[in-house]
């Protein structure tokens, strides 16, 4: 990425060949995927950034060098032995390629080989990374990786963490879709039997997964008594026999991007909680509850009730929380018709207590009272 970031900035075309990265992660970084074949022969130079495993021990073999343009130069400092030291040896020989940049050998420490032989060839020893600066990187690295986990957050490099490589793009979405899995839960007041998270809009050109993982964590967070993380998350559904489905769709009708946590309940019933984020600060917004649209900040204290709508539901709600001493700081009322069944949602300042609820649905004769606390 650093390398592709670099070249870019000379005004250099950068291509490349990599069979585990998007095409749209590859695009954000200005950068156009190939083939293997298509790489060594169309580029002039050539660098490899790879981990040596089985796979890709040799993968610049004679024959791969053999596509290279005569002015090419190729450049491994990633680790010895990918790019075959005797086929390199014979295409400098013959004149194949224009030259060689190495610091990683087969054989290491590397005191001599017939590439030295070469003027055309640089090579220094093999470092490894492991200069002042490196390791002080890597210690800084490490201790924000501990400190996300022991806050319950995402660590994006954890081995065991399924969600795919996590572009810039999707970053906002995570504590937003946390707290969708959380709202959802408390609408649902159960386990639903099929979750399906969706996301909609530009961000789906991205790998979107960890959304997927951020949505679980957040269902869970507040029914089981273990601590709730985007490793475990999936294995607690799984448990409990969900069925979880991503689903993913590049056109959102009304937002730049969208994410849904829908889910069906044992008796059918369908549960959804729709968010967004708006605005150059990526400000979050709750913007549909089940069939009904909204547009409301995904504070601390949320409140939910349904009711029949029908005059003065809305200054009751307000008397009794102010009673309560319990102030409103955003409330939206929808409704399926007039007449119809109606919805109201606010966020509040402060909890409210159990009592304050019941009053309320009993004032409005509410069929759903539901209140989340995000803290």
């Amino acid at each position: 990425m650093l390398v592709a970031q670099r070249l870019s900035a000379f005004g250099m075309k950068v291509i490349a060949y990599d069979p585990y990265v998007q095409a749209g992660r590859a695009a954000q970084l200005g950068v156009r995927l190939v083939s293997l074949d298509d790489l060594m022969a169309d580029a002039d130079f050539v660098t490899v950034h790879l981990p040596k495993t089985a796979e890709t021990t040799g993968l610049i073999s004679d024959a791969q060098l053999a596509r290279c343009k005569p002015t090419a130069i190729v450049v491994n400092a990633a680790r010895g032995g990918i790019v075959d030291e005797h086929a390199l040896h014979l295409a400098l020989k013959e004149g194949r390629i224009a030259g060689a940049g190495l610091d990683v050998f087969t054989s290491e420490p590397c005191t001599d080989s017939p590439l030295f032989e070469f003027d055309n060839v640089v090579a220094t020893p093999h470092l490894g990374a492991s200069t002042d600066e490196a390791q002080e990187k890597a210690g800084i690295a490490v201790a924000r990786s501990v400190r996300l986990a022991l806050s319950g957050e995402l660590v994006p490099d954890a081995v065991n963490v399924q969600g795919g490589v996590i572009a810039e793009d999707v970053r906002p979405g995570i504590p937003l879709t946390e707290r969708l899995g959380r709202i959802f839960t408390a609408l649902a007041g159960e386990v639903a039997e099929q979750l399906d998270v969706e996301v909609r809009g530009e961000i789906t050109q991205h790998d979107v997964r960890v959304l997927e993982l951020a949505a679980l964590k957040g269902v869970f967070t507040d029914i089981v008594e273990e601590s709730v993380s985007y490793v475990n998350a999936p294995l607690l559904a799984m448990e409990r026999g969900m069925a979880v489905r991503l689903v993913t769709e590049a056109e959102s009708a009304d937002h730049r991007n969208l994410v849904t946590v829908r889910g069906t309940l044992r008796d059918g019933t369908q549960v959804s909680v729709s968010g967004t984020l708006i605005g150059i600060h990526q400000r979050e917004r709750l913007v549909a509850i089940n069939d009904y649209d909204v547009d409301l900040e995904p504070t601390d204290h949320l409140a939910f009730f349904t009711y029949q709508d029908r005059p003065g539901m809305v200054g009751a709600i307000g008397n009794l929380l102010g009673d309560a001493d319990i102030n409103i700081g955003g409330m939206q009322v929808a409704r399926d018709r007039q007449g119809g069944l109606a919805l109201v949602a606010l966020s509040v300042d402060s909890a409210i207590p159990s009592t304050v609820l019941e009053s309320i649905g009993a004032e409005m004769q509410a069929q759903l009272v539901r209140y989340v606390d995000l803290q």
